[in-house]
């Protein structure tokens, strides 16, 4: 583990070379591809140094954050077109990674709060520095008070874990049979907004649509993951406390999810959209993981992998109308299949994923979780129901109302992708519906 991570510390020099753009993008593939020949398919924590293991929880989002990094770079080509602090840009993608790498690696579980926090501030100066509009403060505000202030608490609660377990290292912190109110929402709150649950999602929205291609991957793609990490690591400690307060959390979830559904529906904006349609499947994960279930953590976490592939390939999508038409609204964005004829098929093939359509990871992932919520209860049915019929609602009124129509009389009348573009999309896609044939890693890692 350790001898990636100096691999990516030595990495960051590259950055300032002039013309190392591609180099830089070549070499983080290089290091994906060497992460993942190191086999730790098992329940067992492998690997292990002094603060860095990894079991298949860890190794999944790792993987994820090197792929994600990687096709940032891939995708925000625009800035090397237009030489805006380019050196800059790749350091601070590649510094995102090293934290998250960090992050999902440590075994100290006050490490883990560290990088968790560190995250933060590269994806700040990524929506600050190479954002759109002026509001891009008022968003890196609102990312930075609403993540800071719920994880807080958080800290004290490692605090109060250490003096009554004596260890912050995660394999072996014990369930503590006291239910506390007061312990479980601070250890538990930080990772709700990180998801982000619903009433405390609004941050999510204005950061994506004011965050560069790259910035929207990677939050879409692995910062909302880190919340479902964290409670997947910290209900080993919870166990009782969740059995008494749980049932809160999947309520807000489903209903909050339905809810979200139905503000997707008023959307024009296409980032808006696809950053609320990312708020009602974190309520799912959310949902399935409140019930502790087997199925529940199994299919959360598969969840989050489909949806930080399947999401990411919606910005790009979303990004390359943009580059073309330099308007994300739906009302410019119409009748793209006479624009962009053979971009088409990726908007389909994305959104169906999307929708959770076969051969889509997201189809396993989301029967697990029905299995495990109305397993759970039978009234999660009523919610589900409806999550899942807006759910490819939404996902079809995104899809029809941007290729089909009478398209924009003040674009042009043909454009073509680049075989940049076609490949970034097809590295999205192809993982995703793969990895559905070999999903035993995702689907039995407890």
């Amino acid at each position: 583990m350790l001898k990636l991570l100096c691999a990516l510390l030595f990495l960051t020099p590259v950055c300032f070379f002039s013309n190392s753009w591609w180099m830089v993008q070549s070499l983080l593939f290089v290091t994906a591809f060497l992460f993942l020949s190191m086999n730790v398919f098992s329940t067992f924590i492998g690997n292990l140094g002094y603060f860095l293991g990894c079991d298949v929880l860890s190794f999944s989002l790792i993987l994820l954050s090197f792929w994600i990094c990687t096709l940032m770079i891939t995708a925000s080509e625009s800035i090397l077109r237009s030489s805006s602090h380019v050196g800059l840009f790749l350091f601070m993608i590649l510094m995102l990674l090293i934290f998250l790498y960090s992050t999902f690696g440590t075994t100290n579980i006050f490490l883990f709060y560290v990088f968790f926090e560190s995250s933060l501030i590269p994806t700040l100066f990524l929506i600050l520095g190479w954002g759109y509009q002026p509001e891009r403060l008022q968003a890196g505000v609102y990312l930075l008070f609403y993540t800071l202030l719920a994880s807080l608490p958080l800290l004290v609660g490692i605090f109060c874990l250490y003096i009554s377990t004596g260890s912050l290292y995660i394999p072996l912190l014990s369930c503590l049979n006291h239910s506390n109110m007061l312990f479980y929402l601070s250890m538990i709150i930080a990772f709700l907004v990180k998801m982000p649950m619903f009433l405390v999602h609004l941050w999510l929205p204005k950061a994506h649509v004011e965050a560069p291609v790259s910035g929207s991957m990677i939050l879409a793609g692995v910062l909302l993951k880190l919340g479902g990490y964290g409670l997947l690591r910290i209900f080993k400690v919870l166990v009782v406390s969740g059995l008494v307060f749980n049932y809160v959390w999947i309520g807000i979830s489903l209903i909050g999810g339905f809810l979200v559904s139905l503000v997707c529906l008023r959307q024009t904006d296409l980032k808006a959209l696809i950053a609320y349609s990312s708020v009602a499947h974190m309520g799912i994960v959310l949902g399935g993981l409140m019930t502790m279930s087997y199925w529940g953590f199994c299919g959360s976490l598969t969840l989050m992998i489909a949806h930080g592939l399947c999401s990411s390939g919606l910005f790009c999508l979303a990004n390359i109308s943009y580059e073309r038409l330099g308007s994300r609204s739906l009302l410019i964005n119409k009748g793209l299949m006479h624009f962009m004829p053979s971009m088409t098929l990726w908007w389909f093939l994305l959104s169906s994923c999307n929708m959770a359509a076969p051969p889509s990871l997201n189809l396993l992932s989301e029967i697990s979780l029905l299995n495990s919520l109305v397993g759970w209860s039978w009234l999660s049915m009523f919610g589900l129901s409806l999550l899942s019929f807006f759910s490819a609602a939404y996902t079809l009124y995104l899809y029809s109302y941007s290729q089909h129509g009478k398209i924009y009389s003040g674009s042009y009348s043909h454009a073509v992708g680049f075989n940049r573009e076609y490949i970034l999309l097809f590295l999205h896609w192809i993982p995703l519906n793969l990895l559905i044939l070999k999903s035993e890693p995702c689907m039995l890692w407890l």
